[in-house]
């Protein structure tokens, strides 16, 4: 990569970031990749079912599935053959009566070891290959969520969450940024069924980005027709999620699960089934079919677009596309293993993650006493 072609990766990276305080499409989009593999095998269908503590990150109401014992979620998963690589841990703690959850997670997605050419060529026109370094472009966010329940009788189950999250992003030593959210989210069950809405950036999150170049980092910016920002900030706008499941019991041991959620989004029209101005949705579908509440067997599909045939070399026709995902789950003991296989471009020539999880309820060992 030559010193034009740094540039030009750094103007990309910090695209999203010139604006002044403007809504951004697709800002903060690593928030929306999603949290453990259950959820990731199903399609991301989770609002309204979740129950563990990766629901910090879909919907904090269902934090209050968590119930007697802490519990810490842990997930790594790399897209692009290792170039991206996300992680994600929780651990959520109820509170003395059961009927209210604490919980921390985190989450970071980030580009590694990116060479920075920018001094490739030196002004004489040599080529000086010890100018090389690398840098890192790093996306952090910290969610400390509550949930409490507010409804409990025999036949209905209604509790209630929130997530105050704090947002860092840092791109090598040029640029970084810190921002503040706030998610909201209820959970309705009944005997078979359940409803749940989530708000997401509910107050508008927003990014506050500053920039630091040297003197003569400005200078090749500048030779290289790439503006150089001072400040800016990036505004992402609310997002609304309905959700709704249906547990099929189909005999003592064997039960199907099923949920559909759909995305709207308020920012202008996307590329999804439901494309509008200002509003636009987006579903997603997951199953999951549980044996003895020990294995677990799941599908799911989300972010349908229509996009560019592969096969018209005219560019003019367009066709669904849809990524499709599988998993599966163990629990042993006081451990779950969960493992989901994703699809990220489903054309001809289709892009697959392979997604671990573990769930660990850390349940304390009783003390024996001696006679």
């Amino acid at each position: 990569m030559n010193l034009k072609g740094t540039a030009i990766l750094l103007g990309i990276i910090l695209i999203p970031v010139f604006s002044f305080a403007q809504f951004r499409k697709y800002s903060n989009e690593f928030l929306n990749i999603g949290a453990g593999a259950r959820g990731l095998a199903m399609g991301s269908a989770q609002v309204a079912t979740v129950k563990d503590g990766t629901a910090g990150y879909w919907n904090p109401a269902g934090l209050v599935g968590v119930k007697d014992h802490p519990e810490v979620n842990l997930q790594h998963a790399e897209y692009f053959a290792g170039i991206g690589k996300y992680d994600f841990g929780s651990i959520a703690i109820p509170l003395q009566d059961s009927s209210r959850v604490i919980a921390l997670s985190v989450l970071r997605f980030a580009v590694d070891d990116i060479p920075n050419t920018l001094f490739l060529v030196q002004p004489d026109g040599s080529i000086d290959y010890g100018s090389i370094t690398s840098f890192s472009s790093a996306d952090y966010a910290a969610l400390f969520s509550y949930a409490q329940t507010v409804v409990k009788t025999y036949d209905k189950l209604v509790s209630f969450g929130v997530n105050a999250k704090v947002i860092h992003r840092q791109v090598g030593h040029f640029a970084s940024a810190w921002g503040f959210g706030i998610d909201a989210g209820i959970q309705i069950h009944g005997p078979n069924w359940h409803l749940a809405l989530v708000a997401r950036d509910l107050t508008t999150t927003f990014n506050a980005w500053t920039f630091k170049f040297t003197e003569k980092e400005k200078q090749v910016l500048y030779l290289t027709q790439n503006d150089i920002p001072v400040r800016s900030t990036e505004l992402t706008s609310p997002r609304l999620v309905f959700g709704g499941g249906y547990n099929f019991k189909i005999s003592k041991t064997f039960s199907l699960l099923a949920e559909a959620n759909l995305d709207f989004t308020f920012d202008g029209k996307r590329n999804t089934v439901i494309s509008s101005n200002p509003i636009s949705v987006d579903p997603h579908m997951g199953l999951e079919a549980s044996i003895k509440d020990v294995f677990f067997i799941r599908a799911g599909v989300t972010n349908f677009q229509k996009a560019l045939s592969d096969g018209d070399t005219l560019n003019q026709k367009k066709v669904w596309i849809y990524q499709p995902s599988l998993g599966a789950g163990v629990k042993i003991k006081n451990v779950v293993i969960d493992y989901a296989y994703a699809n990220l471009a489903n054309q001809s020539n289709p892009l697959y993650t392979h997604v671990f999880s573990l769930k660990f309820i850390l349940v304390k060992k009783e003390k024996t006493t001696s006679k």
